[in-house]
């Protein structure tokens, strides 16, 4: 009972064990995959990875490192999964901790216990076998990228072609000569369109609205530099969007003038889709941007504007659920919301239930392995007496405030139900950990 669990053996939740092992700390951490890196392990056995054959980082290396275990300076300025993904296998040998992970192993349930902790139950992947493990905490970090999300309600009408969702999309072969359209505007839309103009007889590309495209680089640097420069730690956020906005402005111009519909949001308030390739094939006019699906038609589609094109092939890039199948929804409500509504004390702790964390369930502004890392810390010191949590109410009152604040600045989407701004979470966990300080 002495014991925590860390559920996953990804970014978040190899930060998780650093730490832990760090504080002295006992754990086991049970993990679904053959290795760690979770998401970024491609072709990954635990059947959760996203990751696409060319994909690469959209946070440089630099934001993206863990401070315990900086990234090495030969790697590009945004290197792809591959390299990430032995970055994530040093991180743990440096840190020595690989023998406390069980490898093959699927968390099946996890259940209060009236006198305290928590009844972990976990499967072995390979011979079926079923253990109940009872442990004081719990640290879930399983990722918030593996289940997908379709179109929520599902277009009306038939299609007779093919439709899968970005989470299953690993190469453009299956495209070659085909006409395909990819739906959404967030980074992996913009990834697969790209890819499938190269292939593809026709690419089409659909949104319901118009989103601020980000290069990687500005002015020589990479971008997200930015979001730690001078100007983001003491400038106020309307002076940040309009700064940002004159420089993407001479940098790439109106969006209109590639074809994309005009954003009807402000820079900061949607997560930022970031491609450097996009606008280059749209403006060799090697994808076709469209509205929004209106309803499918036998062999092809019919747009919101009623035009209609003939599709072999539709990628849903739709977005994920918040999803913990290890955790009964009417027990946990605080993160079992549809909405994806998710309702943590500082994105961590569920009120509810002491000794219950979840790590990396953040979607920043900004890359989420230091986040998480910092999360490590203050969970931490919850765990060994150097912090406590302020009364239920206060935290109660702590969570609302944060959900008034994302729906007073982000466009209302099950996208945006766990936005944080990098510095300003980093600043959040900090003073949280010095305000709760119990020595």
């Amino acid at each position: 009972m002495d014991r925590v669990c860390v559920i996953g053996a990804g970014s978040s939740g190899i930060a998780a064990c650093q730490v832990l092992s760090a504080r002295g700390v006992d754990y086991d951490c049970v993990e679904a995959g053959s290795e760690v890196g979770g998401n970024w392990r491609y072709l990954n056995d635990n059947g959760m990875s996203s990751a696409y054959r060319s994909l690469h980082i959209n946070t440089s290396r630099q934001m993206m490192e863990f401070r315990s275990f900086p990234m090495p300076s030969h790697l590009p300025p945004y290197p792809s999964h591959f390299q990430i993904a032995e970055y994530f296998d040093d991180f743990v040998k440096h840190h020595g901790f690989r023998d406390r992970i069980r490898f093959r192993t699927e968390v099946t349930s996890v259940e209060p216990v009236p006198s305290g902790g928590y009844a972990v139950t976990s499967r072995d992947r390979d011979t079926g076998e079923s253990v109940t493990t009872p442990y004081r905490s719990v640290i879930v970090a399983n990722g918030h990228h593996w289940s997908p999300r379709w179109p929520e309600p599902a277009f009306e009408g038939t299609f007779d072609g093919e439709q899968l969702h970005a989470h299953f999309y690993r190469t453009p072969d299956r495209f070659a000569g085909k006409k395909v359209l990819v739906l959404g505007i967030g980074n992996s839309a913009c990834d697969i369109a790209v890819e499938s103009s190269r292939v593809s007889a026709r690419t089409f590309l659909a949104m319901r609205r118009g989103a601020h495209i980000m290069p990687k680089f500005l002015f020589g640097m990479p971008t997200d530099h930015l979001t730690t420069s001078p100007l983001a730690r003491f400038a106020p956020a309307w002076l940040q969007a309009l700064s940002l906005r004159v420089m993407l402005r001479i940098a790439r111009g109106k969006l209109t003038g590639y074809g994309l519909p005009k954003p009807s949001h402000g820079i900061l308030a949607a997560h930022p889709t970031v491609s450097d390739d996009l606008l280059t094939r749209l403006g060799h006019g090697d994808i076709t941007v469209k509205p929004t699906v209106a309803r499918l038609d036998g062999s092809g589609v019919v747009f919101a504007d009623g035009s209609r094109e003939d599709v072999d092939v539709i990628v849903y890039c739709t977005g994920y659920k918040v999803d913990f199948p290890f955790l009964e929804a009417s027990a946990f409500p605080a993160v079992s919301s549809p909405d994806n509504e998710v309702s943590l004390y500082r994105r961590v702790v569920d009120p509810e239930h002491p000794g219950l964390y979840f790590l990396g369930l953040i979607q920043p502004l900004g890359a989420v392995m230091p986040l998480a890392e910092a999360q490590a810390e203050w969970v931490a010191d919850l765990l060994t007496g150097r912090a406590v949590l302020p009364p239920v109410p206060e935290m109660k009152a702590e969570i609302t405030s944060y959900r008034r604040g994302l729906r007073s600045r982000y466009v209302t989407s099950k996208r945006h139900t766990i936005e944080v701004d990098f510095l300003g979470y980093q600043r959040e966990l900090l003073e949280e950990r010095r305000r709760t300080s119990a020595h």
